[in-house]
């Protein structure tokens, strides 16, 4: 009877042991699995980082080539601003509204209305910039000049075209 307690002995032993090295594999084997599907995962984000560092390095080149262009397009409008404002200080505007302000209006109006003809010529208009000059700027008798740049010694700013930028 010994030898039989001996081999139910051995018997719960080795099934013992038998199970613990299958339940070791079973869980190993999930937890190589578990492993890969993160690996994988980690690689998919790997590759969308390396994407996203590389589109944000093209976007910094753009974005550099975009700001060297609007600051020289800013140096050019300071330009063109630092010029106008030369020749507004040049214009004695007071000096003239005090010894011909006829003429100083007549410049004025002939200029607001050849703006306003650009404007429309330029934005779509059909006939913008065939319309004759407006019934305000005709009738008015002391206005005798209906050109801003006709028949004046001045400074003027104004010229034949306009400036866009």
């Amino acid at each position: 009877m010994a030898r039989l307690y001996l081999l139910l002995l051995m018997m719960g032993v080795l099934g013992g042991v038998g199970y613990a090295g299958y339940g070791y594999y079973t869980s190993t084997q999930a937890r190589i699995q578990t492993l890969a599907e993160n690996n994988a995962k980690l690689e998919v984000a790997n590759k969308i980082s390396e994407e996203s560092i590389n589109t944000l390095r093209a976007e910094t080149v753009k974005n550099a080539a975009l700001q060297k262009n609007l600051q020289v397009e800013l140096q050019e409008a300071e330009a063109y601003g630092d010029n106008l404002r030369k020749k507004l200080r040049q214009l004695d505007l007071l000096g003239d509204a005090l010894t011909n302000p006829t003429n100083l209006e007549g410049r004025m109006n002939g200029a607001t209305a050849k703006l306003w003809r650009e404007i429309m010529d330029e934005t779509g208009s059909i006939d913008g910039g065939k319309r004759p000059l407006p019934k305000w700027l005709l009738d008015d008798s002391r206005a005798k000049n209906k050109n801003s740049d006709t028949g004046t010694k001045s400074n003027s700013t104004d010229s034949d075209t306009t400036k866009a930028n």
